[in-house]
């Protein structure tokens, strides 16, 4: 898992220099978290006006269900260290297949991969302005992409 300090230090720097107004930084260090904890498909959508709920939802899929324990772990020490509470906390057990977190401002829903199409939870949204994710929220191992070879002749 990915070093405590340097996740913190990341979270910093969106809620305080990214220059997302509240509570869209929240949403922003929440989708860089499920990014760097290998989380797939990410979404945030800017609900605002659309739903009652809450301002932003944040979407991903993780591939295992300790993999999206440990991602609404992660998020939720960090936003309390930044001094947001966890309002509601759902599907947080083993083997669940929707872990939503409630912040009051934004709602993260995190799913099992296989199981994200059977809920259709992105077609709910579809009115809602989708938020650009910077590329470099996402995990990637650069060393791995070194050792790739480029083409098939670089393989044999």
């Amino acid at each position: 898992m990915a070093n405590s300090t340097y996740i913190s230090t990341q979270i910093n720097k969106i809620l305080n220099t990214e220059g997302f107004e509240f509570p869209q930084n929240i949403a922003m260090a929440s989708a860089w978290i499920l990014g760097n904890l290998k989380g797939v498909n990410l979404k945030v959508y800017d609900v605002r006006g659309k739903s009652s709920l809450a301002d932003f939802f944040v979407i991903g899929s993780a591939t295992n269900s300790t993999q999206a324990n440990a991602m609404a772990e992660e998020i939720s020490t960090q936003m309390r260290a930044h001094g947001f509470e966890t309002i509601s906390r759902e599907g947080v057990k083993k083997d669940a297949d929707w872990t939503l977190l409630d912040f009051g401002d934004i709602i993260i829903h995190i799913f099992l991969d296989l199981s994200r199409d059977s809920y259709s939870i992105d077609e709910l949204w579809d009115e809602a302005t989708p938020v650009d994710i910077p590329a470099e929220y996402y995990y990637s191992d650069e060393d791995e992409t070194e050792k790739k070879p480029q083409s098939d002749e670089d393989y044999f």
